[in-house]
């Protein structure tokens, strides 16, 4: 079975608006996501492997603001 064709507004403009509110929305859900994962106690190899992506990127993506929001973040344990 193939997936169902999403409906995309006749106006391109449209479109794309809807395209940009949706990666601003995924965004802010992963946002939250991984400040939520990390204050329950996650590390950062845990959160890339849920997000698939590599720890490194996470860590890029996310580190500052974290740290801005007062989360403490797990040290890698050698």
């Amino acid at each position: 079975m193939s997936e169902p064709t999403p409906a995309i507004p006749p106006d391109p403009a449209d479109s794309l608006a809807a395209v940009a509110a949706l990666r601003r929305l995924a965004d802010e859900l992963e946002d939250a996501a991984v400040e939520q994962a990390m204050r329950s106690g996650w590390g950062w190899p845990r959160v890339a492997e849920a997000l698939g992506i590599t720890r490194q990127a996470v860590y890029k993506k996310h580190s500052r603001r974290l740290i801005a929001a007062g989360v403490e973040l797990r040290r890698r344990e050698s």
